[in-house]
């Protein structure tokens, strides 16, 4: 059983959300009909429900042709694992949680397959641009303050569809010029998660520090009892987002302004660097040394 949901997984889940919020909405009182709700009325859709749930989230096969199995985790990233964990009232789900800091459950760990909406903006622009990986289509930029950014893509997110097209095996030109034909308005498109990132909320000290060091954005010490010790940050890891911005390619100095400039709390969202120097290697270097001067579509 692997980590990653497919498209289809996201529309059956759509499809039993629906299901279970009819069967839970009460239905409309009118005593000249008998009622045929029952367990002969609901059986059948609880009985495809509960066959489809036995194959959500199933498989995270590979990640811009980065095998993600039991074995490569193991032995780049020992210091997650798969445990089931089945919240309240949900459905069971495959997460990475370490077993190793139970303060690591502080953080949140998204692999998921989620839909977004985004619009364009006066120039006719959604404000990113993608890259073709491996057959599948990446986001590699996306500019302060678009559409884009505001509909929460992020670099290294996978763009699985764009208005209901899927986009496997297309270029980037071909992609570029879907979005450019796309409307102004109600741009749909389905998105995978990087995979293993986790966003960790941490609070300064009397003097502004929140616990870390770092080098070429790369996670490398914590400082003992800090606020990043105690919530799960960890070392080995890229920091890809402080409070939503993006800092992919800044220079350290450049984040450290970022953080400085952060209110108490800091929300820092990191990924692997097993993982990060995969997508790097994968995507055209020259993204990453202007990223202001990047021509979005």
């Amino acid at each position: 059983m692997s980590l990653y949901p497919s498209l289809e997984d996201m529309k059956v889940d759509t499809m039993i959300r629906a299901q279970m919020a009819q069967h839970q909405a009460p239905p409309p009182y009118n005593s000249s009909y008998p009622s045929i709700a029952g367990p002969a009325a609901t059986a059948p859709a609880a009985t495809s429900a509960a066959a489809a749930a036995r194959h959500m989230y199933p498989a995270l096969g590979d990640y811009m042709g980065l095998e993600l199995s039991q074995d490569v985790i193991a032995l780049n990233m020992p210091e997650y694992q798969i445990q089931t964990v089945q919240p309240s009232g949900a459905v069971s789900m495959i997460a990475p949680i370490s077993s190793q800091s139970p303060s690591l459950l502080k953080a949140t760990v998204t692999n998921g397959i989620r839909q977004i909406i985004l619009c364009k903006d006066r120039d006719g622009k959604c404000g990113l641009r993608l890259h073709s990986v491996n057959n599948g289509v990446f986001v590699c930029y996306v500019a302060a303050g678009s559409p884009a950014a505001l509909a929460g893509l992020r670099f290294g997110d996978q763009i699985l569809e764009i208005n209901n097209v899927t986009m496997a095996g297309m270029t980037m030109d071909q992609c570029h010029a879907i979005l450019k034909k796309a409307p102004t308005n109600g741009i749909s498109m389905a998105v995978r998660d990087r995979p293993f990132e986790r966003t960790v909320t941490l609070h300064k000290d009397s003097l502004g520090h929140v616990g870390f060091q770092f080098k070429d954005g790369n996670i490398c010490g914590l400082v003992k009892d800090s606020s990043a010790a105690r919530n799960g940050l960890l070392t080995d890891h890229q920091i890809l987002e402080i409070n939503t911005i993006n800092v992919v390619g800044m220079k350290d100095k450049e984040i450290s302004k970022v953080i400085d400039g952060s209110p108490s709390v800091v929300n820092i969202t990191i990924i692997p660097q097993y993982i990060y120097k995969h997508m790097i290697s994968k995507m055209s270097s020259s993204l990453f040394k202007e990223l202001d001067r990047t021509p979005a579509v």
